[in-house]
């Protein structure tokens, strides 16, 4: 077997230097990283003594956001005896795993925003998934592979290791194809320093060290060419940020917490159903169990504050804009033949007198409506269009564009207030229109439809404990309908809080399947738009059962963090996606599409240099508000999925231990990397 040296392409080093990694060496064996032995997870928050664990007097708890961090803690919550109300914007649960049906022929499917893989280190995550004895709704996807256009370098296969670093550095050198093309070169101080980052995470001193400094920054000059194209770029972007706007120390955690700290390996599991199914309903329904309330479709439209505290907030239902005004910045990219605002899937086009707004999110599965020289609104995804004033005309569609009064109004931000519902006039006969649509989409129905209108209520809620687990559009939103007696201080971290770059999925559906080596899902790296491939009639059951009904195939492409100003509309986005797909899998270039959903957004949390010190943590600094989502700064290690969870079971324990109940331990990999001995 060739020596670890020759594995990684190193020179020859001298006796000092070996001495020194051999040193290293020792300590991280005395640490109780073992070749043979899998390493077990760390308990990271746990009582040392025995209390309570249910209530005797129930407190009242609203949540507000139902995506993985608001679940998961209205369902500890309520395990423990709390009254829980979980509010919920959208009409469905889950946030960014939710899941709503689409048409496809004649046939029902779920969509989704995304393909989410369950990784063996989601400690907190799987436990819930142990407690509701779910694990029959997820199978293994067995291996993981990461693959370059043109061939720049072999494939990389990722498999279950039980090995902790350094060990699973080696058995991946071995394994590698592209060992060789590494470029790590330990005799080299810049190299050296980059072995030591990654191997020695630890918070907050590696924060401390790298917050300052985007990813690419930190790569530039002296970095291991090989191991920058291998992993650090693709699994950079998969933290959904784009390495110039992430912070080295954010990278740092990710890849402790997702390899050099986890002695799982990178295998995964997917759903066997859509995750709406297999996850998010299942902990909705123990909520429910218990006792909670779930709301959805419900829209904050003021939250009071009173002595520092929160009083009470009001939500409205019927109009998921709500009655309450909102800020929306200029467009970055949209503009040359209009006024735009807003961002992603929620864009508005300001009419010329700057009285009146329309939102261009189309009212079907809120893709992005394109204006024509016609005057009329086509949505590129679904085919529904709308005449000039956004009246449904025909398509999937049963409700009009929603229309805004515009309140304050200058150059870089547009304040809007949604405008009260009233039937159109005139729709009168449109069978001359309908022979239009049917020559502009060929493939798809054009039908009228009628639409619906839904009389708006508001409700006051007041209870004990307020967590607030929205995403990050949706905590600012709650801070800038607060009034009273705000707390300046956590209004102003908010506030600070930044949002990744879009992220865009679209998923196909082809009357034919194609030969592939790899694994059903990939990541692939040198697209311009593309960053993972996923074959969807191959794991979820519904789409392996329409595979074999019909032999089509089903496959999903995901951009994680693009820039909008590459791709300002979705008909850009769908484009690219489906001009990539044929140059990866080309076997699909004789096939017929016979259907595609786009979705698109802007929502996800940014880690941008210097935002780490100004976090939010779930415990506020507000006596009766907690934090939960993916954009709190975290005490241990986590990412993605698990951060979110872990967020809320945090959140959840602030006001567990404030009422004297034993806290729920909660595990991570080892918070330490082996070079910080």
């Amino acid at each position: 077997m060739p020596e670890f040296h020759q594995l990684l392409n190193l020179p020859s080093i001298s006796r000092r230097q070996a001495i020194k990694i051999l040193g290293v060496s020792i300590a991280g064996g005395i640490l109780g990283y073992s070749r043979f032995k899998k390493t077990q997870p760390t308990i990271a928050q746990k009582d040392s003594i025995a209390l309570p664990y249910t209530l005797n007097n129930p407190k009242k708890v609203v949540v507000v956001g139902a995506g993985l961090a608001g679940l998961a803690c209205a369902y500890e919550l309520s395990q423990r005896g709390f009254a829980v109300t979980l509010l919920e914007r959208a009409p469905q649960l889950g946030g960014k795993i939710a899941s709503w049906p689409i048409q496809v022929g004649n046939q029902t499917f779920m969509m989704e925003h995304g393909f989410h893989g369950f990784f063996p280190q989601y400690y907190n995550l799987n436990r819930i998934i142990e407690e509701l004895h779910i694990r029959d709704n997820f199978l293994s996807l067995k291996f993981y592979s990461v693959v370059l256009r043109n061939n720049t370098y072999e494939p990389e296969v990722f498999r279950p290791n039980h090995s902790a670093f350094p060990w699973n550095i080696v058995d991946l050198a071995i394994a590698s194809p592209n060992r060789l093309r590494w470029g790590i070169n330990l005799t080299k101080r810049q190299h050296w320093e980059v072995f030591r980052e990654i191997g020695g995470f630890a918070i907050p001193d590696s924060f401390e060290r790298l917050d300052q400094i985007s990813v690419s920054d930190w790569v530039k000059g002296e970095f291991p060419q090989g191991l920058y194209d291998l992993y650090f770029l693709p699994f950079a972007k998969s933290s959904l940020n784009a390495p110039d706007s992430l912070s080295a120390g954010e990278l740092m955690q990710f890849f402790h917490f997702y390899f050099f700290g986890n002695p799982e390996g990178l295998a995964f599991n997917g759903t066997r159903e859509d995750m709406g199914s297999s996850l998010v309903q299942p902990i909705a329904d123990a909520i429910i169990a218990k006792g909670g309330k779930i709301i959805t479709g419900g829209v904050v439209s003021e939250v009071k504050w009173r002595d520092g505290k929160i009083d009470s907030l009001t939500y409205t239902t019927g109009d998921r804009h709500g009655s309450a005004p909102f800020w929306v910045n200029r467009h970055v990219s949209l503009g040359n033949t209009g006024e735009y605002f807003g961002a992603a899937d929620e864009v508005y086009a300001v009419n010329p007198d700057k009285t009146e707004a329309i939102s261009l999110t189309c009212t079907h599965q809120g893709c992005t409506v394109n204006q024509e020289s016609d005057g009329r609104f086509y949505c590129p995804c679904h085919g529904a269009i709308y005449d000039q004033q956004g009246r449904v005309i025909s398509g999937p569609t049963q409700q009009d564009l929603p229309r805004f009064k515009v309140l304050k109004y200058d150059t870089t931000r547009l304040q809007l207030i949604a405008q009260t519902n009233k039937p159109p006039k005139g729709r009168g006969d449109n069978r001359e229109l309908k022979q239009e649509v049917s020559s502009h989409y060929s493939k798809m129905a054009a039908s009228q439809l009628s639409v619906t209108y839904v009389t708006q209520s508001t409700i006051s809620l007041a209870a004990d404990y307020y967590i607030f687990a929205t995403d990050v559009p949706g905590v600012k939103s709650l801070f800038s309908l607060s009034i009273g007696d705000v707390n300046r201080k956590v209004q102003q971290q908010i506030e600070k809080l930044a949002i990744a770059d879009p992220f865009a999925v679209c998923r196909f559906w082809f009357d034919r399947d194609f030969p592939w080596e790899h694994s059903d899902f990939t990541s692939v790296s040198g697209y311009k738009l593309t960053d993972s491939i996923t074959l969807y009639h191959r794991i979820q059951e519904t789409y392996q059962q329409w595979h074999q009904q019909t032999g089509g195939s089903v496959v999903e492409l995901h951009a994680y963090c693009y820039k909008e100003a590459d791709f300002p509309t979705q008909s850009a986005l769908l484009t690219t996606f489906e001009k990539e797909l044929y140059e990866i899998v080309p076997e699909l270039q004789n096939a017929t599409l016979l259907h595609r959903e786009l979705v698109n957004q802007k929502n996800f949390s940014g880690y941008p240099p210097g935002s780490y010190s100004d976090r939010p943590c779930t415990d506020s600094g507000v006596p009766n508000l907690q934090f939960a989502g993916d954009w709190v700064k975290m005490p241990f290690p986590c990412g993605l999925m698990e951060r979110a969870v872990s967020s809320g079971l945090l959140a959840a324990n602030d006001i567990i231990h404030q009422e004297g109940l034993q806290r729920r331990p909660l595990l991570s990999v080892n918070p330490k990397g082996i070079f910080t001995i």
